[in-house]
């Protein structure tokens, strides 16, 4: 991304009729665009802030070019950081490797502990694949003792071009669920009030207060802008196709594209579920799944994760259902 593209997505964001503005950094890998890039984001976004605007940066990061200079910066600046680990050395090298075919956990863990020295906010995200998935309890505790308390596990469902053929790093059917069942296990009752993991937290504000905090299980898709690095914009990371496109910030304002009948109908697809779905138990919980899980499998439409989810519900309902009650009495007792 040029400066001058920058300066317009700075400007433009903070021209959007919000009192908090979020600008999450990401690539491929954006740490390799240095630090005085971000140095002039974070300028701009002082000189463009106007009364009690609150701005908060995100960077989304493998770590492996993490080192003392970055965690003071990212310190000094509030930057909350995601970390990528997929898990212990053997299971993270195994699709995480550097240009020379290494592995780059040892890299990870030495930007980690830079930024842990400076105490700088981090989470742990993980992409569950067909190798760590096998491993769930192993997985947790080994991000949970690595001193992470706030995690987000992320399905790989990825699928070759016919739409019904896997990729061979991709999630069987099953496994996601069976998964999730025993990451949960691993985390009740005993971490409840330890560890942060994103999706159960979520579940947790539906049920207790009737709102998500996760986007898939938002009844509409316009949650969020993507800004590629030319300027152009998508309404989703997982649909940035030309179909899509919204426009370029050099030639049109993002306030114009949030208008976009393009962000708007594509915004409106989340509602429209099977009909099926509709009567489902869990369908207040899951929506329908996020779009991009509906356009795989032998039936379009309908999440690919339709039986994973069903299992992971199966299995924890009653619990989140608890949790959920115990919150709202919380929250009573602090008013």
């Amino acid at each position: 991304m040029t400066p001058q593209v920058l300066e317009l997505l700075v400007k433009q964001v903070m021209d959007i009729d919000a009192n908090a503005k979020s600008f999450c950094w990401q690539g491929g890998e954006p740490a390799l665009m240095g630090l005085d890039f971000y140095r002039n984001a974070i300028q701009l976004q002082h000189r463009c802030k106007t009364g009690n605007q609150q701005v908060n940066n995100v960077l989304q990061t493998n770590g492996t070019l993490l080192d003392k200079d970055w965690a003071d910066f990212l310190k000094a600046n509030n930057v909350l950081v995601g970390i990528s680990i997929d898990g212990p050395a053997k299971i993270h090298d195994e699709y995480r490797k550097r240009a020379d075919g290494k592995g780059s956990h040892q890299q990870v863990i030495k930007g980690l502990k830079c930024l842990q020295r400076r105490k700088v906010e981090c989470n742990a995200l993980t992409l569950v694949n067909n190798v760590n998935c096998k491993q769930p309890e192993h997985i947790y505790d080994y991000i949970k003792g690595l001193g992470f308390k706030f995690h987000q596990y992320i399905e790989c469902i990825e699928y070759e071009d016919d739409k019904i053929t896997p990729k061979p790093f991709s999630l069987k059917p099953g496994q996601w669920g069976e998964f999730l069942c025993r990451i949960f296990d691993a985390w009740y009752p005993k971490d409840v009030t330890k560890v942060s993991i994103r999706l159960f937290d979520s579940i947790i504000s539906r049920l207790a207060t009737g709102s998500a905090t996760f986007c898939p299980m938002q009844h509409n898709c316009q949650q969020y802008l993507v800004v590629e690095h030319n300027g152009d914009v998508y309404p989703c990371d997982f649909h940035v196709l030309p179909q899509y496109r919204l426009g370029n910030i050099t030639e049109t304002h993002l306030n114009d594209m949030l208008e976009n009948p393009i962000y708007v109908d594509f915004g409106k697809k989340k509602s429209a579920v099977l009909a099926d779905c509709a009567l489902c138990r869990y369908e207040p919980l899951c929506q329908g799944d996020c779009p991009k899980h509906r356009e795989f499998g032998p039936r379009p439409g309908r999440s690919i994760l339709c039986e994973d989810w069903k299992i992971f519900y199966n299995h924890t309902i009653e619990r989140f259902d608890a949790l959920a009650t115990r919150f709202r009495e919380l929250s009573r007792g602090s008013m």
